[in-house]
């Protein structure tokens, strides 16, 4: 029979070996600039050829300049991620600018594959984060101020102020993915049944209705 300490052993080895294997394996090159028309599916995108490589794959003035904000929610996302900036492909990390009129809503929504980061170019914001508790993590920033908001939590930035605000945000995923929850769940394609939102929200067939004929594509 084994000895105790003989069995830790080899449970912490088993444990190291499952946490090393299931991590992203090392990059095997300096360098993965995505082929974005190639048209080819995996889990990222494949290689340029590194002879055609220049300093355009890494380079964006995408967030220079403020994004236009009259639409239904008063905010404009302006990413900065691979499918701007192909040479992010493999590693890790994108930003994107946010900005948002005077009332502007970047509305409840998750990030799938990334944690986010906000700093605070300009205004006031008051964000928050719901935990699967359903505690909300809440605070007002102002410019200068960075707030975190955990991979996959649904979670809301609201400019309450009368002047313009603006932030940059950082993830630690080269396309993090959205999934707003409004849109997600009364504009799917196909939509997702009446019976269903009723019941989920304990509300009427009829006000299922009304609500996603607010997300229906702009004619």
């Amino acid at each position: 029979m084994a000895s105790p300490t003989l069995t830790l052993l080899l449970l912490l080895t088993t444990v190291s070996f499952f946490i090393s294997s299931s991590a992203d394996p090392d990059m095997l090159q300096d360098l993965c600039v995505a082929d974005l028309p190639s048209g080819i599916k995996i889990n990222g995108f494949p290689c340029k050829d590194a002879a055609t490589v220049t300093s355009a794959d890494f380079f964006s003035q995408g967030l220079a300049k403020p994004g236009l904000t009259n639409n239904t929610f008063g905010a404009l996302v302006t990413g900065a991620n691979v499918m701007t900036i192909p040479g992010l492909n493999t590693l890790g990390v994108s930003l994107s600018r946010i900005d948002y009129a005077p009332g502007g809503l970047n509305p409840p929504h998750t990030h799938p594959r990334a944690t986010e980061v906000v700093f605070v170019l300009e205004g006031t914001l008051d964000v928050g984060f719901l935990t699967t508790a359903n505690k909300l993590i809440s605070q007002s920033l102002k410019k200068g101020d960075v707030f975190a908001f955990p991979k996959g939590l649904v979670h809301f930035q609201k400019n309450n102020g009368d002047v313009p605000a603006s932030v940059i945000a950082a993830f630690n995923s080269q396309l993090p993915g959205t999934q707003s929850l409004g849109a997600t769940l009364f504009g799917s394609t196909p939509p997702v049944p009446d019976n269903i939102l009723a019941q989920a929200f304990q509300t009427s067939p009829g006000t299922v209705k009304h609500i996603k004929s607010k997300f229906q594509p702009k004619k």
